[in-house]
């Protein structure tokens, strides 16, 4: 059995959290959500919340422990930060994420490439796991953050982005979009339930950066 760390992801629609039409034409079978909060004002919140989105912040503000699963070191030496494009096809050059490696409680940065095991509390101690990886990070001045996939052993296929954006009036948003499916016919029969999560976690993403900046 192949290690977690170079297991492929569990769908094909690799980024296809970025398409502008992905709520009106998601992958075939998937279904698709988007959902935006504001989560204050000013470069002070702007700050706190991207760099704690980019150290896994937001999934540790709702209760999801992170353990992270180490690839050789000639396996990360490829991953990359992606170019980002403004609507002209200007290059936009990576900025604060680049230049720092670290988020507010020490914990490094995501990279694409990174391989996760985030357990989500179901019952007390109990809970589930769910494999991921990073497959995209977005690093541009006003909007960053990344998305995951799945991986063997998630309750879901898809594929789940995070960003941070500060608007011109400096107000600072939180946007999550996925699409997903449930992974096997065990959590197809009890897909109701797995809808319920979704949102409940989904709403407790939305608060996570919220919290008062010490």
């Amino acid at each position: 059995m192949p290690e977690l760390w170079e297991t492929p992801v569990t769908y094909g629609a690799i980024g296809a959290t970025q398409a502008a039409d992905l709520l009106r034409y998601p992958p075939t079978g998937y279904r698709a959500i988007e959902r935006t909060a504001r989560i204050g004002h000013g470069d002070a919140r702007f700050n706190f919340a991207w760099s704690s989105a980019l150290s896994w912040g937001i999934q540790r503000g709702s209760g999801f422990r992170i353990r992270s699963i180490e690839a050789p070191a000639e396996v990360r030496a490829q991953t990359y930060t992606p170019v980002s494009f403004e609507p002209d096809g200007t290059p936009i050059r990576p900025t604060s994420a680049a230049e720092h490696t670290f988020g507010p409680d020490g914990t490094p940065f995501v990279c694409p490439g990174d391989t996760v095991e985030l357990h989500i509390p179901v019952l007390g101690p109990w809970g589930v796991k769910a494999p991921a990886r990073v497959v995209y990070v977005v690093d541009e001045p006003k909007r960053k953050g990344f998305a995951y996939g799945t991986l063997p052993g998630h309750p879901e296929d898809g594929e789940e982005a995070f960003i941070v954006s500060q608007r011109t009036d400096e107000s600072v948003w939180l946007t999550i979009r996925a699409f997903s499916r449930p992974s096997s016919r065990w959590w197809w029969a009890v897909y109701p339930a797995l809808r319920v999560a979704q949102w409940y976690y989904t709403r407790r993403y939305l608060r996570a950066l919220a919290a008062p900046i010490d």
